[in-house]
């Protein structure tokens, strides 16, 4: 294979691309006689005059070789993935992730074992879809041997050489086909793509929980989660990996909550909230879903707790179930179940008068405003009142928290007291 003699397009001057460390980044790996580009998102997104975030460079030096230029010029290398090509440079607290280009030379359909290269179009074969595979030099040259350029322009997102071999070397590039198609792409999707994804669908079974839950993350915060799901659904896809799924419209709903409907406090997209959104399931059924998609303890407890049945929180609830709700749940919490339910009523009755939304506003401003006053009293001032160790305590204490909520928690120690002291001499068996 031999690389273009000349690039196919131009990227201007943007920050990331003339920023002093990036420049010293790359003055670093040439000081050798090796040549360095910039790869894959960045140079996607840079064309797209899209906020770019990680910057990612390929080098035909090796990795050894590349740990000693980048030291010699003083930067910080971090050998984070040596074994396939990968060292991080870190330099002005920016760091830059420094891939030798690489070939396939035997895969599994989960990971592949390479070899190095210093064919740049033999290492953009590898990738997986064409708007991936372009490189730029430090001057915007951008390089692009399989028609990214194109595909980028018209919103295609198109699997490089056959999908089905793709696939086959990796099947999470099914996933990706759908998180990159709702960020890149516009109707209708690849043909090609969609048949290889629906036949090559069983193959994500042979994959860890943690490369689909971390994918699935991915879909769920990116751009258009909805579309990306209902797609992946109509392929036969999504039952695959979360047949507890349920109406896709809610979780449509909670994108529109908290992308549109909430403007003076944005909320942000939260990966629990959304799978949350998604799942028709109880409790029991999130714990399940949270174990094939191997997530945390705190996790798995707050996504449990966003679908459990048990805790309604709504506009309606008087100001008594509100606070005590609040204190139970801790405001994150209740906020969570809140924009779920919220979003779930806005499915069943998407035509909600205004008054409605406000009123849903209302009852998260309140959450976010802060939690009330911790309860006062403790079961020492019950012992102090001769109360005997055991269930008396407790119920002493129940009841005076309760009269204390009635009262929106507004009652101060020393109001709380005097009610511990009425209910222990009026009410003996509390």
């Amino acid at each position: 294979m031999t690389a273009p003699t000349e690039p196919t397009g131009k990227i201007g001057p943007q920050p990331w691309l003339t920023a002093p460390e990036t420049r010293a980044v790359i003055k670093a790996l040439q000081a050798g006689g090796g040549e360095a580009r910039f790869v894959g998102g960045c140079v996607r997104d840079a064309l797209l005059k899209r906020p770019v975030v990680d910057v990612d460079i390929a080098v035909t030096d090796k990795p050894d070789k590349v740990i000693g230029l980048l030291e010699r010029a003083g930067v910080k290398a971090i050998p984070t993935g040596i074994d396939h090509g990968t060292v991080t440079a870190v330099i002005g607290g920016k760091s830059f992730q420094i891939t030798t280009l690489r070939i396939d030379v035997e895969t599994d359909g989960r990971r592949a074992k390479v070899a190095f290269t210093d064919d740049w179009e033999a290492d953009a074969a590898r990738r997986d879809f064409t708007i991936n595979t372009m490189s730029c030099t430090l001057d915007g040259d951008v390089y692009d041997y399989f028609g990214g350029l194109d595909d980028l322009g018209r919103g295609r997102v198109r699997f490089v050489g056959l999908s089905r071999e793709r696939i086959e070397e990796d099947a999470l590039r099914i996933l990706r086909f759908f998180r990159m198609n709702a960020a890149y792409g516009r109707p209708p999707p690849d043909t090609a793509a969609l048949v290889a994804c629906r036949a090559l669908a069983h193959k994500l079974s042979g994959l860890s929980g943690e490369r689909i839950g971390y994918e699935m993350s991915r879909i769920l915060l990116g751009p258009h989660p909805a579309d990306a799901v209902q797609l992946m659904r109509g392929e036969l896809v999504l039952d695959r990996i979360l047949p507890e799924a349920g109406d896709v419209g809610v979780l449509r709903q909670l994108s529109w909550i908290e992308d549109t409907a909430i403007k003076i406090n944005p909320v942000t997209p939260d990966f629990i909230r959304r799978l949350a959104a998604l799942l028709d399931a109880d409790g029991e059924g999130a714990k399940t879903v949270a174990a094939r998609l191997v997530l945390s303890k705190k996790q798995t407890a707050r996504l449990a707790a966003i679908v459990d049945p048990a805790f309604m929180i709504t506009p309606d609830m008087d100001e008594t179930s509100r606070l005590r709700a609040l204190r139970r749940l801790g405001s994150g919490l209740f906020m969570d179940i809140a924009l779920v339910v919220w979003s779930a009523e806005r499915t069943l009755s998407p035509r909600r008068p205004a008054e409605r939304t406000r009123s849903w506003i209302a009852l998260l401003e309140e959450a976010e405003a802060g939690m009330p006053p911790p309860f006062p009293l403790t079961g020492r001032d019950a012992m102090a009142l001769g109360a005997p160790s055991g269930p008396r305590i407790g119920g002493l204490l129940s009841a005076v928290e309760d009269w204390w909520e009635e009262g929106s928690c507004k009652a101060d120690r020393d109001a709380c007291l005097a009610k511990l002291k009425e209910i222990a001499e009026t009410s003996p068996s509390a």
